[in-house]
């Protein structure tokens, strides 16, 4: 969304004092103002509504009874892979390339 500075605010303002004049302006920011804090108003409504109807969520409820947290023992040189480094490649294949 482009950011309107001050320049542009002021562009915009003359714009509609051109088009509404300076009798019918005041009467339009009033009405918008007024259009905006109802629009505000319904909206914090709406939130409230959905906040009172809508259950809390709860936490999960630990086990009454707690199993003994003993770290089970991992080997482990038993998964460990080692790579060098050049192993992985692969030669090209001379015969693909032969007409």
């Amino acid at each position: 969304m482009p950011n309107i500075g001050p320049a542009e605010l002021l562009v915009v303002l003359l714009v509609a004092l051109v088009v509404f004049g300076p009798r019918k302006l005041p009467e339009l920011g009033k009405s918008l103002g007024n259009g905006l804090r109802e629009f505000r108003r319904s909206t914090q409504g709406l939130r409230d509504d959905l906040n009172i109807t809508a259950p809390a969520p709860t936490a999960p409820v630990a086990p009454a009874a707690s199993v003994s947290a003993a770290p089970a023992a991992q080997p482990a040189a038993a998964h460990a892979v080692t790579a060098t480094p050049g192993t992985d490649r692969v030669a090209p294949d001379s015969s693909a390339h032969r007409a």
